[in-house]
């Protein structure tokens, strides 16, 4: 029997102060997104901000519904919105923030299963990675280089049969 060993690649950044300028400035509107949230059900308040190709940066904020799960993650909100509008331009990074008394001051914010292959998606089809800046409640970053990084096995195109 053979066996395959995946590992994923993350940078760590003890303090935002540790970045750029630029990625400061998106996980700022990350945060500001983060208020924007409509999160009564979970009272986990989710921002995400995306920088695009042309350096336009877009916001988005989870919308929750009684009506489980008919509500939509930030990550989808600000990546569907990006390519509704933008569908010419490529998604460079994306800043995720959560915030809330539940929420975790430790570890990794990282896109559920469902944003990081809705995410996936638009890295195949741009054929260049998307960078994620994962923010805690302790304002350390997790960085990675591609969404690919989150989801190794990825379904993708090529899985489905063609006729």
């Amino acid at each position: 029997m053979d066996s395959l060993k995946i590992t994923s690649e993350l940078k760590f950044y003890p303090a935002i102060d540790d970045l750029n300028e630029a990625d400061k400035e998106l996980i700022k509107k990350a945060f500001a997104a983060s208020e924007k949230a409509y999160a009564p059900y979970s009272n986990f308040f989710v921002g995400a901000a995306v920088r695009l190709s042309d350096g336009l940066e877009l916001t988005g904020s989870n919308q929750e519904n009684v009506a489980f799960p008919s509500g939509l993650c930030a990550e989808r909100v600000v990546a569907f919105y990006a390519k509704a509008l933008h569908p010419d331009k490529k998604i460079n990074t994306i800043a995720i923030v959560a915030v809330g008394n539940d929420v975790s001051t430790e570890g990794i914010v990282s896109p559920c299963g469902s944003c990081r292959q809705a995410l996936i998606e638009y890295e195949q089809n741009d054929q260049e990675p998307i960078r994620l800046l994962m923010v805690n409640q302790k304002m350390e970053v997790y960085e990675s280089a591609s969404v690919q990084n989150l989801l190794p096995y990825f379904f993708s195109s090529s899985a489905i049969a063609r006729k």
